[in-house]
């Protein structure tokens, strides 16, 4: 029983620092990128915002992976190695994209700010990258089924 409830606290622990580490790399290049607008007397887009929240909705993916291990648990208690498994390497997989997307968002943040152009070509790669924590949070959910 104790492997099945690693899985899950790891589904969501792992999904959750990497929502940290994406979301603390975007903001950082968020207020860097206010600050040389402000400088330079050029507006100071608030879609900044956008850009360093983008990594947290892996943490809502992590818990979603958690919950449903959990309520696969109930049902068939004697796969802990697949919910361990499943908790362990699909919240590192949500976490590192969100790792991941929050360096894009930085990128985006940084090049938004200096050019004040292609906001719509950011939030697409953004978007590209938070697909690899979907395709996970959904193919482990078939796994468990």
């Amino acid at each position: 029983m104790i492997l099945s409830y690693i899985g899950m606290v790891c589904a969501l622990g792992f999904s959750a620092i990497g929502s940290c580490f994406g979301a603390g790399a975007a903001g950082l290049a968020a207020v860097g990128s206010w600050k040389k607008c402000y400088s330079n007397g050029k507006p100071a887009p608030f879609i900044f915002i956008a850009f360093a929240g983008a990594p947290l909705t892996q943490t809502i993916y992590g818990l979603l992976l958690m919950t449903f291990i959990r309520s696969r648990f109930n049902v068939d208690p004697t796969r802990e190695l697949l919910y361990l498994s499943t908790g362990v390497l699909g919240g590192l997989a949500i976490g590192l994209s969100a790792l991941f997307q929050g360096r894009v968002a930085a990128s985006s943040a940084d090049a938004l700010g200096e050019t004040g152009k292609g906001t719509a070509n950011y939030f697409i790669t953004i978007g590209v990258v938070e697909t690899v924590a979907l395709f996970t949070l959904v193919f482990s959910l078939l796994m468990l089924q």
